[in-house]
């Protein structure tokens, strides 16, 4: 694995994060009403995928930079969110979001979006910088949770998505 490219600034990481964003938008934009729908090997459809990364947007702001408890941010039960373990974590997000029809979670996806930004714009890039957490002996800065659900979860999620399609595009 990489190290992940540390913003140099503000800017930096606002624009990493809206490049990443417009290109997930354009993937959601492209799909049809049945590809939206139509699961991977995975068993996620990109819908899936869409109400994951906003789950995982409200964890970053609640959690990671609100710092409410996990399961009241993600509105689960404490057992689910005990040890962070994503086996047990990512299921139940799934079965929560897998009724929801395409433009109730695009909806939500980006007011969801439109929230972080308005967050992180009002933070400065050394809020950014500072360790996410006080107590912790690592000191890793908040800026790599922005990252991690933000830029790298788009683009993660995105190619996913395009793999997916391009693969059953293939099958016919």
């Amino acid at each position: 694995m990489t190290e992940p490219r540390m913003p140099k600034d503000k800017p930096d990481l606002l624009s990493a994060i809206e490049r990443e964003w417009k290109l997930l938008l354009n993937a959601a934009e492209k799909l049809t009403d049945k590809q939206m729908l139509t699961p991977d090997t995975g068993g996620w459809s990109p819908k899936d995928n869409f109400a994951h990364l906003t789950e995982w947007m409200k964890v970053l702001m609640g959690y990671h930079m609100d710092h409410r408890p996990s399961h009241e941010v993600l509105g689960v039960s404490e057992d689910v969110t005990k040890g962070w373990d994503m086996g047990n974590i990512n299921p139940v997000l799934f079965e929560r979001n897998r009724n929801r029809s395409r433009q109730d979670v695009l909806d939500e996806m980006k007011r969801v979006y439109e929230q972080l930004t308005a967050k992180l714009e009002s933070m400065t890039f050394e809020d950014y910088m500072q360790p996410r957490h006080a107590g912790d002996p690592e000191r890793n800065p908040l800026v790599l949770w922005i990252m991690g659900d933000t830029t790298d979860h788009f683009a993660e999620h995105r190619e996913t998505i395009e793999k997916a399609i391009k693969e059953s595009a293939n099958l016919r």
